[in-house]
This record gives C-alpha cells, sequence and structure tokens, in this order.
C-alpha cells in the first residue's frame, strides 16, 4: 500500500508501516467472579496495573504507536483506563483507541476474534498499512514486537504466528504449532491430544501466544473468506491461521529468540496466560520472591500505566510486610503481611493476618482478620474477626474457590 504514515523506529532500531490490533472483547468467564464487573483484559494486576498494561507497554516500547483495542463485553472501565492512562502525542499522529463493536454489518455483535476484525476493517482502510500486528490482551509478558515484525517482513509470509517452548506433556491445553526447520508452520491444531513437537527437540512444543503478525493484503483475503463460511466459528486461531497454513503462507516466530533490553537470564522468555484465577494467583506469586521469575522492576523495558495521586505506603506500629509487594497509600498498622501483593490504598488494621495473598485497591482487612491464600478484589471489606482461606469447607460454602484452592471474595464484597 502506497500513502501511509511510517511508525516511529523502536529502541532496537525497528521502522515499519504497521496498525497495532488488540483484541481485548473477551468475556473471562474463567476469571469469575473478577470479571463479574469487567472485561477480562482490564482485570487489575501486580499491584499498580491492568492487564492490558502488558500487551500496550510492549507495542509502544517498540515504537507502535497507531494502535486499536477492540472491546465488546463489560468494556467501561476498561475504556476508562485506556482513554486516561495511554495518551499518545496527536501531533505526531500517534494513537491508542478503543473500538467498540458497531454492528457495521448488521445487527450482530462479534460472532469471534475474526468477526471483531472484520467488522473493523474501516481501521484500516483509513491506516492503509503495510502490515498488522494483531495481539492478545490478557497475557502476562515482556516482548518487543519488532522483532517479531520485522522477522515477519524478511520472510515475506503472509503471517507470521508467537510460538513459545513448552513441555509437550503441557501442550495439550494451548494451539499448538507444527512447523519444519525452515519456520513453515506445516499444521495448526486446537489442544489437540498428540501435541507435535518442534524439529530441534521431541520433548518440546510450540504453544501459540495469541500474537500474529499479517501482510495487510493476506489478512484482509483469509477474513473475507472466512466471512462467507457458514461454518467457521470466525476466530483468530481457529480457522484464519489454519487457513493460511493450509496455502503454504504461516510461519512461526520462536519466542526464545527476541531478546528484550535488561531481561535477566531467570525472567527472559517468560509468558503466562492468566484465563483462570488459579494462574491469575500463580503469576502473582512469580512477583514476591526476592529473584522474581518475572521482573517488574526492569527500567530498560517498563509496564506502562498510570499511577494514582497517593502518598507513601504507611507501616506503624509495628506492621511489617515480607516477600511482598505494597501499593502507594497503603497503611498496614500493626498487622502482618507475608508473601502478597497489596496494591494501592489498602488498609490493614491491628492484629490481622494476611498471607500468600492478592489484594486489590480498597480492600480493607479489619482488626484480628486472618486473610491466607486469597484474592480480594477492589473495595473488599474483611470484617473483624473474620478468617478468609482458613477454612476452605466453610469458604466454599459462602465464597468462590478455585480448583486449586484459592478463595476468591468479588468486587464490594463484605466478608462473613
Amino acid at each position: 500500500m502506497t500513502g501511509a504514515r511510517i511508525s516511529p523506529a523502536s529502541p532496537r532500531g525497528f521502522s515499519a508501516n504497521v496498525l497495532g490490533i488488540v483484541l481485548a472483547g473477551g468475556e473471562g468467564k474463567r476469571l469469575w467472579p473478577l470479571t463479574a464487573d469487567r472485561a477480562k483484559p482490564g482485570v487489575p494486576f501486580g499491584g499498580n496495573y491492568r492487564l492490558i498494561d502488558f500487551v500496550l507497554s510492549n507495542l509502544v516500547n517498540a515504537g507502535l504507536h497507531r494502535i486499536c483495542v477492540l472491546t465488546q463485553y463489560k468494556s467501561h472501565s476498561l475504556d476508562r483506563h485506556i482513554s486516561t492512562t495511554w495518551r499518545l502525542s496527536s501531533v505526531l499522529g500517534q494513537y491508542i483507541t478503543t473500538v467498540p463493536a458497531q454492528q457495521r454489518l448488521g445487527r450482530r455483535w462479534y460472532t469471534g476474534s475474526a468477526d471483531a476484525i472484520f467488522q473493523s476493517l474501516n481501521l484500516v482502510y483509513d491506516e492503509r498499512p503495510d502490515y498488522i500486528a494483531v495481539f492478545g490482551a490478557d497475557h502476562v509478558y515482556r516482548m518487543d514486537p519488532g522483532q517479531m515484525i520485522s522477522a515477519h517482513i524478511e520472510s515475506g509470509a503472509g503471517v507470521t504466528v508467537a510460538g513459545i517452548r513448552v513441555p509437550r506433556a503441557e501442550a495439550k491445553a494451548f494451539g499448538c504449532i507444527a512447523s519444519d526447520e525452515s519456520g513453515k508452520i506445516t499444521e495448526f491444531l486446537e489442544k489437540p491430544s498428540d501435541p507435535p513437537h518442534v524439529p530441534d527437540d521431541p520433548d518440546v512444543t510450540f504453544a501459540s501466544m495469541g500474537n500474529y503478525v499479517f501482510t495487510t493484503e493476506a489478512l484482509l483475503d483469509a477474513l473475507r473468506v472466512d466471512a462467507e463460511d457458514n461454518d467457521s466459528d470466525h476466530d483468530m486461531g481457529g480457522d484464519i491461521i489454519p487457513q493460511l497454513v493450509g496455502r503454504g503462507e504461516a510461519n512461526v516466530y520462536d519466542f526464545a529468540d527476541n531478546v528484550v533490553p535488561g531481561a535477566t537470564d531467570r525472567d527472559s522468555g517468560y509468558w503466562r496466560d492468566v484465563g483462570t484465577l488459579d494462574a491469575y494467583y500463580e503469576a502473582h506469586t512469580d512477583l514476591v520472591s526476592v529473584h522474581p521469575i518475572f521482573n517488574l522492576y526492569n527500567e530498560r523495558w517498563p509496564i506502562r500505566t498510570a499511577m494514582a495521586p497517593l502518598p507513601p505506603a504507611k507501616f506503624v506500629e509495628g506492621g511489617i510486610a515480607q516477600d511482598s509487594i505494597v501499593g502507594a497509600g497503603t497503611i498496614i498498622s500493626g498487622a502482618i503481611v507475608r508473601r502478597s501483593v497489596i496494591s494501592p490504598n489498602v488498609r490493614i488494621e491491628a492484629g490481622a493476618e494476611v498471607s500468600d495473598s492478592v489484594v486489590l485497591p480498597g480492600t480493607v482487612v479489619r482488626r484480628g482478620a486472618v486473610v491466607r491464600g486469597a484474592i480480594l478484589d477492589k473495595n473488599v471489606i474483611i470484617p473483624e474477626g473474620a478468617l478468609v482461606g482458613v477454612d476452605l469447607a466453610m469458604d466454599r460454602a459462602r465464597y468462590t474457590v478455585s480448583q486449586g484452592g484459592v478463595v476468591v471474595l468479588g468486587k464490594g464484597v463484605t466478608a462473613l
């Protein structure tokens, strides 16, 4: 395509005419009750962030500054977060904008991720990009998309799919990629019972990360064919990618080849799908060790967000926090916090104990209460002397308890 603007170069020198599309319309049913009042990409994570901040940070850090975020379900808090946080320079033609379902092609909402893009093709026609980066909105990771885009351009493929190496025995839960030694994808399989292995290791499989780079014409053609197929689920991973694989136009990009500035040997290659309560909880536990598996403190590739105008965290009357993250504005007064992520503006009162837990903003833990192995959503109140996570049989009768035994209290709940 001609006449299109050129995106600014990334810190690694990447420059190309690319439009970013972030798929942020998922319901996140497996994260309920955290998604009872918000879209999955809008779920808070890591104290200061929301899940969508990770993909947007990766794209912006790489120099992609024209990004459309496609939303649908319960998107108000997500829309507000993006509009108040992610402001780029309009003078330079930069933007991050949310695009709700608009029923452009009839009186229907999005029927799948591919249909979401098909119904939003006006964005592509307006921008006339040569390449389109289609990324998911609900994974926790660092990545330089510029390196993947450069590999895609060099390959001449219609689509490049980001693949992460996982043990073959664990790959059944993912979309799996079979490829030859040149990187060409020969099969793309959704949750196969017998996952294919990578060419250089029989015990490892490429799992799809849900991140794709398309040559624009290849994507447009595939979307048009898919839209006319009444038997299609109109899904990017389930329909569009297999279509291009069948044409011999798909390549895999090995996430292990992605070098993020400032990454350490310990956290290099980290990627987590936090689609379940247990995965969400476990990703938080990755943050709080002395040498974390995922390091939030990499200044060379920051995870960006807006910080509320809150005072520093305060510890009074002997209050302590061990092996924990504590957000601004939080007051821990004569209480003990261990191995937990405490978000901004939380109150934990004298004699209370919070351990191995994730506590979201505005929550209050009253005097003498005990919280263990729990996720407390925003503005939860744990009354004086209450017990959460101590007796799982009692908790199951009152709250949501995950398969792994994590007790979850939804937004604004007062514990019993």
